[in-house]
C-alpha cells in the first residue's frame, strides 16, 4: 500500500498526525503488507530509508510534495493509496488506479486563516469542506474520533463510509519523574498560534496571586515561540515559565509525570495523544469543549474538564488545584481510561479496513532489509542518517504539530 503523507515524525514540524500515521504503517508492515510513504523531504533527512519494514520516499517541499504525491499514486502498482487528509487533500482519487482510502484526524474549518491569511485561508477551506468531498464521494475514510465523523457528515460525507480507528498509546518509557511538590501545569504542544498556548500563561497570570509557586512548563518548538515569550513576560510571569523546546521522549514523560495538571487549549485537535500520555500518569487534563477530538479523549468530570470559554478553564485548573483529592480521583480515573487503547488494536481495526478493499490482504510475508532498493524506474533510495531522532519532536500532538501535534 501506499501512504500520502505531508510529513513523516522527523520532520521539524512533525506531529501527532505523522505519529499515528507512522505507527498505522509499521503496525502493518508487521503483518506483512508492502507499505510504502510518500511525504515532504527536509534538511539532513535522505530522499529514502527503510525504517521498521517501511519505505519512506521524501520528494518536494510544503507544497511540492503534492505534485510528487500524485505523479506517486498515477504510477504506483499499490492495491491501496491512504490519502491523508491535513486539511488539503492529495487528490490521489483522480489518477489512482487503486482504492483509495481518506485519513482524517480533523476538520480545519478554525485553522485556515490563521494558516494562510483570511483570502487564501477562504480558498483552502473551499478546497477542504467542497472538493475534496466531492473527488472523494465513493472513498471509504478513516477518523480518530466519532467528533470528526459528525464534523465529516456535515461535509456532506456519509457517515456508513467514515470507519473511526482512535490513536493508541505507547508504553510509558522509564523515566525518574516524580509529582513536583509544588503546583506545576504542563503544555506539550506545537508552537503555533492554533494552539493557543497563550490561554496557559493567562492562567498562570491570573492565579498567580493566590498561587505564589505556580509554574508552567511548555514542551514542545515552533515558529510561536519568540511571541510566546514576549507575551509570557508582558503578562510578568517570564520567570515561571519553562520553554523546554524539542525535548527526547522519556525527558518528555519525566515533565509530564511531575506536573499536577495537563492544558490543552488548542482550538482544534482529532483526539489529542498527549492527553492520553499525561492520563497514562495520574494527569488530568483540561481542554475546551470545542476543540472537538478532547471531548472523547478526555471523559468529561471523571479524567479531566472541558471549558466552554477562558474563564470556565481558569476556575477549573483553580478547582483541581485546590482540591488534591479530586485530583487524584481524575488521575487514577484517567489511567484507567488510558490503560484502554493499544496501538495494536488500533492497526488491527485498520487492516480490517484494508481487507475489505483488496482481494487477498498482504501480498506476501517481506522481511526488513538493511539497504534501501531502488524505486520503480526511478532513481535509487539513499539512505542519509538524521541528525535528530526520528519521533516525535517536542511532544507535540495530534494531528499536527505542524499547523500540527494536527
Amino acid at each position: 500500500m501506499l501512504l500520502l503523507n505531508w510529513r513523516d515524525t522527523g520532520h521539524p514540524a512533525g506531529g501527532g498526525s505523522e505519529r499515528y500515521v507512522e505507527q498505522m504503517a509499521h503496525g502493518l508492515a508487521r503483518r506483512g503488507y508492502r507499505v510504502d510513504i510518500q511525504c515532504a523531504a527536509y534538511p539532513h533527512a535522505g530522499v529514502g530509508e527503510w525504517r521498521d519494514g517501511v519505505r519512506y520516499r521524501r520528494r518536494g517541499s510544503t507544497f511540492s510534495v503534492y505534485a510528487h504525491a500524485l505523479l506517486a499514486s498515477a504510477r504506483t502498482r499499490a492495491d491501496v493509496v491512504i490519502d491523508v487528509q491535513n486539511g488539503m487533500p492529495f487528490l490521489s482519487k483522480l489518477v489512482a488506479r487503486c482504492p483509495v482510502v481518506v485519513l482524517v484526524h480533523h476538520v480545519h474549518r478554525e485553522q485556515w486563516a490563521s494558516a494562510l491569511g483570511s483570502v487564501f485561508g477562504r480558498v483552502g477551506w473551499w478546497i477542504e469542506s467542497w472538493l475534496a468531498p466531492k473527488v472523494y464521494r465513493k472513498c471509504r475514510y478513516v477518523t480518530v474520533s466519532e467528533v470528526t465523523r459528525s464534523e465529516l457528515a456535515e461535509l456532506g460525507v456519509d457517515p456508513a463510509r467514515v470507519e473511526v480507528v482512535p490513536n493508541g498509546l505507547d508504553p510509558v518509557p522509564a523515566h525518574s519523574g516524580r509529582r513536583a511538590p509544588e503546583p506545576t501545569l504542563a503544555v506539550v504542544s506545537r508552537l503555533v498560534p492554533h494552539k493557543r498556548v497563550e490561554h496557559a500563561i493567562d492562567v498562570l497570570a491570573l492565579l498567580g496571586q493566590r498561587w505564589p509557586t505556580l509554574r508552567l512548563d511548555v514542551v514542545g518548538q515552533g515558529p510561536w515561540e519568540n511571541e510566546l515569550r514576549e507575551y509570557a513576560r508582558t503578562r510578568g510571569v517570564e520567570r515561571r515559565v519553562t520553554f523546554h523546546g524539542w525535548v527526547e521522549e522519556h525527558t518528555k514523560h519525566e515533565i509530564l509525570a511531575r506536573s499536577w495538571l495537563h492544558l490543552c487549549p488548542s482550538v482544534k485537535e482529532g483526539w489529542g495523544i498527549v492527553i492520553m500520555e499525561a492520563a497514562a500518569h495520574g494527569v488530568p487534563s483540561l481542554a475546551y469543549r470545542s476543540a472537538g477530538g478532547v471531548t472523547e479523549s478526555i471523559v468529561e468530570d471523571r479524567t479531566g474538564l472541558l471549558a466552554d470559554d477562558f474563564d470556565e478553564f481558569a476556575d477549573g485548573v483553580e478547582r483541581l488545584l485546590a482540591d488534591a483529592h479530586l485530583r487524584r480521583v481524575m488521575g487514577e480515573a484517567a489511567t484507567t481510561h488510558a490503560g484502554r487503547y493499544r496501538w495494536e488494536d488500533s492497526v488491527a481495526a485498520f487492516e480490517s479496513l484494508v481487507r475489505e478493499l483488496t482481494v487477498d490482504g498482504p501480498d506476501q510475508r517481506v522481511e526488513p532489509v538493511d539497504e534501501p532498493v531502488g524505486e520503480r524506474g526511478g532513481r535509487p533510495l539513499v539512505e542519509v542518517p538524521a541528525t535528530r531522532p526520528h519521533g516525535e519532536r517536542g511532544g507535540a500532538v495530534d494531528g499536527d504539530r505542524a499547523e500540527g501535534h494536527a
